[in-house]
């Protein structure tokens, strides 16, 4: 009997010891796996009921959680000025999680972050309710207006302006867009409902923020890339001459390559780099890219940003140029910006950055501050060098370059008079629709040349060239005549 009594007890206590041990796994171990699983709602619920931080522009909130009497939760997360934010603070949802900044500031806005540890003991203590902190964006709230309004309905847009000395993003919109309170109300199955309705609209994922998710080819713009390439190699200087005809098979195919046919490239069979870069010229790009090589090429295109990891803190989608498995032909196409040669909008803003700040790429940023519930600032973001993309020599003769498409070339109709814009415009080629050339439309640059405050980029997607040409250098002059109240 004592045996009995011996082997039930043994067997109780490795059962014991089995239940503490999973029990401690759980609570010490793996509870934070457990917190952020996208199964586990009961998380998501605790933290409806609280107070969750606000995003601000301009001081103002653009997120916010405020008081509800519905009688489910005591709070309700309201978004102002929703659609023109939307791509930027995405959504905080009980039916369909977070999205955007919503999701990425989580930690602080719910104020889980260790740099609230102080606040959230302070809480327990005193038996006050745990407060989520603040973040103030980079965002000036007239230019991000200003910008988004601009913007006409209808097309796929985005515009891109940012500080090329700081990298702080001053404006990120894109259109479509959509209302983002349509996605925070209360009741899961309305949430379910108007989700499925915002997915339907053409060209909008609720999910993405085409500004850093949109991979594009990018044109003529990626030129601005072509020629730093074509000056680092030796091969080419400001006065070199370079075989420009109207049309040029690329590299062992019989395929042409013609030159930008609204301009006046056919004038100069053979014609410098300002010349070329103006009047957006393509054929000598062949040239380029066979002189320069595919390892300088890349070497190049890498340290502009492309294929690198970027947090803003929104996650960028790497920018790619696959040139392992590019033949002459496809690096020639790649110099010019098609092909497989894609970018995202903010990509190619980095690109006119570099150039603006002596070929010193400052790493883009959203956050400006953080500010816990006591008012006292918890994170102060300083301006981070992202790379060296050029020397400050090669970059002077770009800005020398691109004022040439200003003065006399592609980027005419965005001039503003008394604003020293430097740019470089594309246009990359998408499929005809019913016999139309359909395209996508770009402009980067930076404004003013001897002290460049704004780098500003405007990309249109999947429209005719008229439309796309015309529209682009419209919202390009907006945007500067709004940076410079002109």
């Amino acid at each position: 009997m004592n045996h009995a009594i011996k082997r039930v007890w043994v067997a109780l206590t490795v059962l014991f010891v089995i239940c503490l041990g999973g029990l401690s796994y759980i609570q010490f171990f793996d509870a934070e796996s457990l917190s952020e699983n996208a199964l586990n709602k009961r998380e998501l619920y605790r933290e409806f009921d609280l107070p969750r931080g606000a995003i601000l522009v301009d001081g103002k909130p653009i997120a916010e959680s405020v008081p509800t009497d519905d009688g489910q939760f005591e709070f309700q997360r309201v978004y102002n000025d929703a659609e023109t934010y939307a791509h930027l603070t995405g959504y905080y949802s009980l039916a369909n999680g977070t999205t955007q900044l919503e999701s990425q500031l989580n930690d602080w806005l719910t104020g889980t972050s260790s740099d609230l540890l102080f606040d959230r003991l302070s809480a327990m203590f005193t038996g006050t309710r745990s407060e989520g902190a603040s973040v103030e964006l980079t965002i000036d709230g007239q230019l991000q207006k200003t910008a988004f309004e601009a913007i006409p309905e209808g097309l796929k847009a985005t515009i891109i302006v940012t500080n090329p000395k700081t990298g702080d993003i001053l404006a990120m919109a894109s259109k479509p867009s959509y209302n983002t309170n349509r996605l925070a109300v209360h009741s899961t199955a309305k949430a379910a409902e108007n989700l499925k309705e915002i997915s339907d609209i053409d060209g909008l994922s609720p999910y993405r923020n085409p500004a850093i998710s949109s991979l594009i080819t990018p044109g003529s713009s990626f030129k601005i890339i072509s020629t730093v390439a074509a000056l680092e190699s030796g091969k080419f200087d400001m006065d070199t001459p370079i075989d420009n005809p109207v049309s040029k098979n690329y590299p062992h195919t019989n395929k042409p390559l013609n030159n930008f046919s609204e301009g006046i490239c056919a004038r100069d069979t053979r014609a410098k780099l300002e010349f070329i870069f103006a009047q957006s010229c393509n054929t000598p790009f062949i040239e380029i890219s066979q002189t320069v090589g595919k390892d300088a090429f890349t070497e190049v295109a890498e340290r502009f940003g492309y294929g690198q990891q970027l947090n803003i803190p929104q996650n960028v989608v790497p920018s790619e140029f696959p040139s392992a498995e590019a033949s002459e032909a496809q690096m020639a196409q790649m110099a010019i910006g098609e092909w497989e040669n894609k970018a995202t909008p903010l990509q190619m803003n980095m690109v006119a950055m570099a150039i603006a700040n002596d070929g010193v790429i400052m790493k883009p940023n959203l956050i400006d501050k953080v500010i816990a519930p006591d008012l006292r600032v918890i994170e102060d973001p300083k301006p981070e060098k992202f790379s060296t993309a050029t020397t400050p020599e090669v970059a002077e003769q770009l800005t020398e370059l691109m004022e040439g498409p200003v003065l006399r070339g592609t980027a005419m109709n965005a001039r503003v008079p008394g604003v020293d814009f430097r740019a470089k415009t594309g246009t990359s080629q998408r499929p005809s629709v019913d016999g139309v050339r359909m395209v996508n439309s770009w402009m980067t640059g930076f404004a003013p040349a001897d002290d460049p405050q704004v780098a500003i980029t405007v990309n249109i997607q999947d429209v005719d060239y008229d439309t796309g040409h015309n529209t682009v250098g419209a919202l390009m002059k907006t945007m500067l005549e709004a940076v410079f109240n002109k």
